[in-house]
């Protein structure tokens, strides 16, 4: 899997279509194998979906998005958690363990079932280890 976030000063920055970096974190067997900071050049917006699309990334944790960009990154095939906030590494550990705590609404919501959205939990309560 290939996360981005949208990035500054280490946490999870809070507009999607203003944000000036992504964190990219590379992935597997729910490990971080490799991390980098991917400034976006100015895209904004829908034209970050292709920017992200570009960069192979599949899964995107954000904040705030608005519709055309929710629309934008699910016609690109990438998977989003919005209404994410705090710290971005500790974002995509809590998103390895499952236990990322992310708002349903902000994005498509065909997937509502399958998590639980109600309280936090850190990775250490899952015996999930990073």
């Amino acid at each position: 899997m290939k996360i981005a976030v949208t990035y500054e000063n280490g946490q999870v920055f809070q507009h999607f279509g203003h944000t000036e970096a992504f964190k990219v974190y590379e992935t597997e067997n729910n490990e971080i194998k490799s991390e980098s900071i991917i400034p976006t050049l100015g895209n904004g917006h829908g034209a970050l979906a292709g920017f992200l699309k570009l960069n192979n990334v599949d899964t995107l944790i954000c904040g705030g998005i608005g519709e055309g960009a929710k629309n934008a990154l699910a016609s690109a095939g990438i998977k989003l958690y919005g209404g994410v906030t705090g710290s971005a590494d500790e974002a995509v550990k809590a998103l390895l363990c499952g236990t990322l705590d992310f708002n349903p609404a902000v994005h498509c919501s065909h997937h509502d079932g399958e998590h639980d959205h109600g309280t936090a939990h850190t990775c250490g309560e899952h015996g999930c280890h990073h």
